[in-house]
């Protein structure tokens, strides 16, 4: 199953995953760092603006990835994709609840509980593994977005002499 949302025949959504998941899990890192050590600068600068930044990019990736959804027919596909939508849109808000009460606005919601945006951060990152998990199904099981043999280059004989050789 070819991917709509794709450059050059190159799905888009597998290239801008792992941006929001590095700096998401990066964030939650700066956390327990901060948790650990102390200081400022892991909460409010590091473990903020990467979360920020995080959640942006998962709202970029799943641009391309609703594309891809939209275009499924396989009976067998799309349980697995709506699976792997709900814990992606569900992961997503819970992010954005742990932004927000890490603002100013929110703190106030939250004063003596300084930890529930941390938490929140935790329960994020095991979305985003059960989520890549669901995504892994479908690319690696399902095909989804996976060129077929007929639909890429035919090899190349002289490639597998000069495999041979070495």
């Amino acid at each position: 199953m070819k991917s709509k949302a794709s450059i050059g025949g190159h799905p888009i959504h597998p290239i801008l995953i792992p941006f929001p998941i590095g700096l998401l899990v990066f964030s939650l890192i700066a956390d327990l760092i901060y948790l650990w050590q102390g200081g400022l600068l892991w909460e409010s600068y590091i473990a903020f603006y990467t979360l920020s930044a995080g959640i942006i990019g998962m709202a970029v990736a799943a641009i391309p990835g609703f594309i891809d959804w939209l275009t499924l027919t396989d009976p067998k596909v799309v349980p697995v994709a709506n699976w792997h939508a709900r814990v992606n849109i569900i992961t997503l808000f819970v992010f954005i609840a742990s932004f927000y009460l890490r603002t100013t606005s929110g703190a106030t919601w939250i004063a003596g509980l300084t930890t529930l945006p941390i938490i929140l951060s935790i329960i994020g990152v095991i979305g985003l593994g059960i989520a890549g998990w669901l995504g892994g199904e479908l690319v690696f099981r399902h095909g989804v977005a996976v060129n077929t043999q007929t639909e890429t280059a035919p090899e190349k004989p002289e490639a597998h002499r000069h495999i041979r050789a070495a």
